[in-house]
């Protein structure tokens, strides 16, 4: 039984660490109250915006393709999956400083020396095994896991914003891409318009119907609706790269639909309950993992002010002589207890520094809350207004056709005069590209409002796109 003795001691101390570590210095970490508002705009809905996944709120086929794309090779993206890979190691190493550590050193030394003409050597070997295990009395140890769990959380928080930020960026710049698109459309268009008003002006002027100045007033118009296409070519062409630096790649074509009229068809939009702004925006949740991680950081300057016990168990053999090497271990078990006595206040100074650490960190989640609440109402309203605007853009869109039409008539009856007709027509150009922008500024309102909300906030990189 002699043999055993060792081993029994070892495991009596084990145990003995482990009831000494049950206890933990320090409160607990709570949520901070704070007074929501009863509803986010005038009324309570149990349903939200949010709650679709990304795809089913951007259902056009080339959109969802760019935006898995670049949730997939977005330089942004993959630097903050690569900080959450190095926050989850060092959360690791928090969780392994509770645990004892064991070390083992082999090793055998030859000295040679020449004395007296004679040759002599000598062998060494040493062979031990440490097994050291700090004990976590107070619970500083378990303090620095919370506060490494927390900042771990708080990137896969910051990650998942990112997230919603790029699929936002890509959405907008695809909408604003389309738009351009059938900005361009309108103006060639209306560059073939102010062509045929040329040859009217031409034929009317030749015939001696009109003096030469509408002729010349039709050419001016023409050039100055010529010099508009260069200008929106080359917008497209910068919102293509804009574009194609979001999804991760080189300068290229993007494909795309044609018009924007037909990418959203929701008509009555949930907002959802206050209560799940907290829940769903991942900036709310990385400000709260990073007020918890502030407040572990308390605890941990606390109890360092307490002292720490650390218990050794070594066995091993250190001989001269391999035969006896084998025949003489040794074991060593020892406690060692360490405190700070007089360090001129400097471990309360550092508790005093993490307390206003973590009381930033408090005010600065609840900023976090007050913004969010306020983009949400700002994107709510932003939203409802530009509907109405699109509303009225459409009306004065067809007033405005009905015009043009009813002008052109009476330009060719004679009843008035090619100033008229040009009014008529630059008023048709404004309202067309007014109309045009107002279908844009809605969606891009409806990406703001999705955003707002927490759309897709349990997007994570196992999230699949259903084929």
């Amino acid at each position: 039984m002699k043999k055993y003795r060792y081993i029994y001691c070892l495991v009596g101390v084990l145990c003995m660490g482990f009831l000494l570590s049950s206890c933990k210095v320090g409160r607990s970490y709570s949520r901070p109250e704070m007074a929501l508002p009863d509803s986010l705009y005038f009324k309570k809905d149990s349903l939200s915006l949010a709650d679709f996944e990304w795809w089913q709120v951007y259902t056009d086929p080339q959109l969802v393709a760019l935006i898995d794309q670049a949730l997939t090779y977005n330089k942004d993206v993959l630097i903050a999956a690569a900080r959450v890979k190095e926050f989850a190691a060092l959360k690791r190493i928090n969780t392994a400083n509770l645990l004892p550590q064991f070390n083992l050193d082999i090793s055998a030394e030859t000295k040679s020396q020449k004395d007296d003409g004679k040759r002599t050597s000598k062998e060494t070997y040493k062979a031990y095994a440490e097994l050291s295990w700090e004990l976590d009395l107070w619970g500083k140890l378990r303090w620095s896991r919370e506060s490494g769990i927390a900042e771990f959380l708080s990137t896969l928080e910051a990650q998942r914003a990112l997230q919603l930020t790029i699929i936002s960026e890509v959405a907008s710049s695809y909408y604003e891409l389309i738009a351009l698109d059938a900005e361009m459309h309108i103006l060639s268009q209306t560059l073939e318009d102010r062509k045929a008003n040329i040859r009217l002006a031409r034929i009317r002027f030749e015939g001696g119907l009109t003096s030469e100045i509408p002729y010349q007033q039709a050419q001016v118009e023409m050039a100055r609706t010529a010099t508009m296409i260069p200008e929106q070519e080359l917008a497209i062409k910068i919102k293509e790269n804009e574009l194609a630096f979001l999804i991760g790649s080189f300068p290229k074509e993007i494909r795309r639909t044609e018009t924007l009229s037909s990418l959203f068809n929701m008509d009555d939009l949930p907002y959802g309950l206050p209560s799940q702004l907290l829940q769903r925006r991942p900036d709310i949740r990385q400000a709260e993992q990073s007020l918890i991680a502030a407040h572990a950081k308390v605890g941990v300057a606390y109890t360092s002010m307490f002292p720490s016990l650390s218990l050794t168990a070594e066995f091993g053999a250190n001989k001269s002589g391999l035969s006896s090497f084998l025949r003489a271990p040794y074991s060593l078990i020892e406690g060692a207890l360490a405190g700070p006595l007089f360090n001129m206040g400097k471990n309360r100074a550092a508790w005093k520094a993490k307390k206003a650490a973590f009381e930033q960190s408090l005010y600065d989640y609840e900023k976090t809350v007050l913004n969010a609440f306020m983009e949400t109402q700002n994107a709510i309203l932003d939203y409802d207004k530009l509907r109405e605007v699109h509303k009225l853009k459409a009306h004065l869109e067809r007033a405005a056709q009905k015009y043009v039409e009813f002008a052109h008539l009476q330009y060719i009856n004679g009843s008035i005069g090619y100033l008229d007709v040009l009014d008529a027509q630059r008023g048709y150009l404004d309202a067309q590209i007014g109309l045009n922008n107002a279908i844009r500024d809605e969606l891009l309102a409806v990406i703001q409002l999705y955003k707002s909300l927490g759309g897709g906030w349990n997007l994570t990189s196992q999230t699949k796109i259903p084929d």
